[in-house]
């Protein structure tokens, strides 16, 4: 099997790279100047993409090639305050550059949008601001040029009371949006409502592909093993790409998200590294129905942890590191 590790959105290597830096509501309203308030959103805009392709430049120096972007790049987008403007256009160049050197490295790039953006919830108006958040996010990716490879991957939402009811509230608005948006989701299992099974479940009803994270399974579940799961969760990206939506997406690899809890007195937070015991066991069980497979590690401390798993899971048997990154089990 071959193992491929990313991370999420920030380095704590590469120093005064953020990704995210941000206006608050509060500071932009006291600006009486609404001209130039805009203008400073677009530079800080401008600021975190320039910031994201150190990153990237970075990762490749690592032979780090699967990276999850910060969906905060333009301070206050969507904001009631800004209605509706749309600052993508003028980013247009910040935008293209990012995506060029992307693509031209191989690169697995994708969105996590904030919890907030939900498809289960039976309130109109934040499942308008929750299609509306996606929208975005896949209008980022258009605007960086990359393919139906490059994806946004969201959670299935709270349960209202009734899960049941819920389920099929999510199916009904995901199959309600628009093609392009639903070809880019990837559907995640969360640490309190949705578990692997119920996640994978409606995976399958509407046809996206399912992230496994591992750490959320362990405080999730009830009794399901993951590993006897995973042949069906290998198949909605197998399925995937039967549907050979562009070349690059027909050939992504499942992904799984991983991380370690804290402690005991709170096993649902990351800890800053990833224990590797319980990961290898997983990989170990299910490499050999599984030729590839890329990791999205979760932890606190970035990709210093990512190099530290690397580290690590060398020394498991079996386990050859082909570069900094990637691994061959």
């Amino acid at each position: 099997m071959l193992i491929r590790l990313g991370y999420v959105a920030m380095s704590t290597v590469v120093k005064n790279a953020s990704p995210s830096k941000t206006m608050t509501a509060t500071n932009f309203s006291k600006l009486l100047d609404r001209e130039a308030a805009i203008r400073k959103l677009q530079r800080i805009g401008a600021e975190n993409l320039h910031n994201t392709l150190r990153l990237l430049k970075h990762n490749r120096a690592h032979d780090i090639m699967v990276f999850r972007f910060s969906s905060r790049f333009i301070p206050l987008i969507g904001h009631e305050m800004l209605g509706d403007w749309d600052p993508i256009p003028s980013l247009s160049a910040e935008f293209e550059e990012l995506g060029s050197y992307a693509k031209q490295n191989n690169m697995r790039v994708s969105f996590h949008p904030d919890h907030f953006t939900v498809l289960s919830t039976a309130r109109k108006d934040v499942l308008q601001k929750s299609v509306e958040d996606l929208e975005r996010h896949s209008a980022m990716l258009n605007a960086m040029g990359l393919g139906m490879e490059a994806m946004c991957n969201i959670h299935v939402g709270g349960s209202y009371g009734d899960k049941i009811k819920s389920a099929k509230r999510f199916v009904q608005s995901f199959t309600a949006m628009r093609m392009p948006i639903q070809q880019r989701i990837t559907l995640e299992n969360d640490d309190k409502t949705f578990n692997a099974l119920e996640t994978l479940e409606i995976a399958e009803e509407v046809g996206a592909p399912m992230v496994l994270d591992v750490h959320h399974h362990a405080v999730n579940n009830n009794g399901e093993d993951a590993v006897e799961l995973w042949p069906r969760i290998q198949e909605t990206w197998l399925k995937r790409a039967r549907l050979n939506l562009d070349d690059a997406s027909s050939s992504l690899p499942p992904k799984i998200h991983v991380s370690s809890p804290k402690g005991e007195t709170e096993p649902r937070s990351h800890a800053d590294y990833v224990e590797v015991g319980p990961l290898y066991n997983f990989l170990k069980a299910i490499a050999p129905i599984t030729p590839k497979l890329d990791i999205m590690i979760e932890a606190k401390m970035k990709d210093s942890a990512l190099f530290k798993l690397m580290e690590d899971l060398k020394e498991q048997e079996g386990v050859t590191a082909l570069n900094e990154a990637s691994l061959q089990l």
